[in-house]
């Protein structure tokens, strides 16, 4: 196998440091040197770019395109996947070549990428969304009609659950269709016009047994969690990550740093939804009404937790907005009191090290899947980071 070098760039190595001068070696699709003065059969021009670990995004609905109403009865059934197909290849031109679907993408799209049928990130997969009746995943609209944006079909079973068993049942069923991760919503939203955010969902006895199941089969819990009371429930229950975290109390950040529960915060979520809206999407005005009220109050939480020191991922809930615009996280981010460096690490090694994919992927380090992103100029120049992208390769191929 030809062994592959960039050469005469810098690198951000995914441990925290800025960018420094090397090259770096791959061969066989993986990290197989870095240093200075390398050479290889074939080159890589990277003078005056900077090499950066494959990109995370740790939240995105690859099936989901459209939040309005009319816009998803119109679409027939089957129309999602070749969404799902279009969205994965936008997202792999942000150099993000790794993703965990939070709820909409089925074994099928995760394995036509894993097969080479479509490009895309490598993805984790949730299946379904865990919700109660009347919950932030319960589609039930007044008129009696059920609109989801992640329908029930034959790979992404009916996830609405009430009680302890229910949710083994679930749980089990879930984890049967392919999910590698188990997704539950521990208080309302902002797109589920009919539930509050700050107002819990499931018991805690509920909680604990969609845990046990999960660890039973050695499969992590990330809670869609948004009110303080709803963070803790599912902190206390052992979840791995709180995605969103829009309502942060003191209480919550202090259990999310003794449990080592992790921050995937979503920043852009709330700030697409009121795009939408303002673009005449239809949405229901409680919906548009909760995203105008929880944009400050989600940047002061993130900036809280990161002071205190919980560990934070990106994602980026893409889906609720345009998939291939991931990256407009990273300046948020960076606003809520991130350095540079920090929201780049939270967007390679951190996020790896949520997903336990710690051991091989986030770093440019021997031994290490050679996911690279290629950026002309300063990559820590967050606005301008889409149009810098060069060249995106992943397993030691140029995808991009």
């Amino acid at each position: 196998m030809a062994r592959t070098v960039f050469s005469g760039g810098s690198v951000f190595d995914g441990t925290g440091t800025d960018p420094a001068p090397a090259d770096v070696v791959v061969e066989d699709g993986r990290i197989v040197d870095v240093g200075t003065g390398l050479d290889g059969d074939e080159g890589v021009d990277c003078a005056g770019k900077v090499l950066l670990p494959g990109l995370f995004d740790c939240h995105v609905h690859v099936t989901v395109s459209d939040i309005g109403l009319l816009a998803r009865v119109q679409k027939p059934f089957s129309y999602q996947f070749y969404e799902a197909a279009r969205n994965l290849r936008a997202t792999l031109k942000q150099g993000i070549t790794t993703v965990r679907d939070a709820a909409g993408a089925d074994l099928g799209i995760k394995q036509a990428v894993e097969d080479g049928l479509i490009p895309g990130p490598r993805m984790q997969i949730s299946v379904g969304l865990i919700s109660p009746t009347g919950g932030h995943g319960d589609a039930w609209h007044p008129s009696g009609l059920s609109v989801p944006l992640m329908p029930p079909h034959p790979g992404r079973p009916d996830s609405r659950v009430d009680g302890p068993d229910e949710m083994r049942k679930v749980a089990r069923t879930l984890l049967r269709a392919g999910a590698d991760v188990l997704k539950v919503c521990t208080t309302g939203g902002v797109l589920s016009p009919r539930d509050d955010p700050r107002h819990s969902q499931f018991t805690p006895e509920e909680l604990d047994v969609l845990n046990t199941e999960a660890k039973m089969q050695g499969r992590p819990v990330m809670a869609h969690a948004q009110g303080a009371e709803g963070i803790k429930n599912a902190v206390r229950a052992g979840v791995r990550s709180i995605e969103h975290g829009i309502y942060l109390d003191d209480e919550a950040i202090e259990l999310m740093l003794g449990n080592g529960t992790w921050l995937v915060p979503t920043l852009v979520a709330p700030v697409n939804v009121l795009r939408a809206a303002d673009a005449g999407v239809d949405l229901p005005a409680a919906v548009v009404a909760k995203a105008r009220e929880v944009v400050v109050a989600h940047r002061d939480s993130v900036r809280r937790a990161h002071a205190a020191g919980v560990r934070i991922a990106m994602g980026t809930d893409s889906g609720v907005g345009p998939h291939g615009t991931n990256l407009e996280e990273l300046a948020l981010m960076h606003a809520c009191g991130m350095s540079p460096a920090d929201v780049v690490t939270a967007t390679t090694s951190s996020s790896a090290k949520l997903l336990g994919l710690d051991d091989q992927l986030g770093r440019i380090e021997p031994g290490w899947r050679a996911d690279l992103v290629v950026v002309n100029g300063d990559p820590y120049d967050f606005p301008s980071l889409p149009t810098n992208i060069h060249e995106v390769w992943k397993d030691g191929i140029r995808v991009v």
